[in-house]
């Protein structure tokens, strides 16, 4: 049972971490973020939140700087949009299964042409 809340929780994180980046967050820094997910511990305490961005490898550090320093202002969100006794805390990463993905569709294309040559 305890699972399902966990899940629960981390969904509504997540459908609220995105909304507060994409429309909220007024930093140039930050730029075309995508919340992919939200893992949240046992116990609720901590929230990793996975995100993919798009750009350069410079923009990308940018982004999770920007993300960094707004952390605060981040969490008095989603603690006032979402009643929780504590407030997670937020744990940014950066999602790399799009590169990844992209990176092997990659692949694919080149090896389907080869092979029609």
């Amino acid at each position: 049972m305890a699972r399902i809340r966990v899940s629960r929780v981390g969904e509504q994180v997540k459908k609220e971490l995105s909304q507060i980046i994409q429309q909220e967050i007024k930093d140039p820094r930050i730029g075309f973020v995508t919340v992919t997910a939200v893992e949240m511990s046992g116990d609720l305490q901590v929230a990793k939140v996975y995100i993919s961005v798009m750009g350069s490898a410079d923009q990308k550090s940018q982004t999770l700087s920007g993300l960094e320093k707004a952390k605060g202002y981040i969490r008095s969100e989603v603690g006032r949009r979402i009643k929780l006794r504590h407030v997670p805390e937020l744990v940014f990463v950066r999602d790399n299964s799009l590169d990844r993905g992209e990176h092997i569709s990659r692949l694919l294309t080149e090896v389907n042409t080869q092979e029609k040559e």
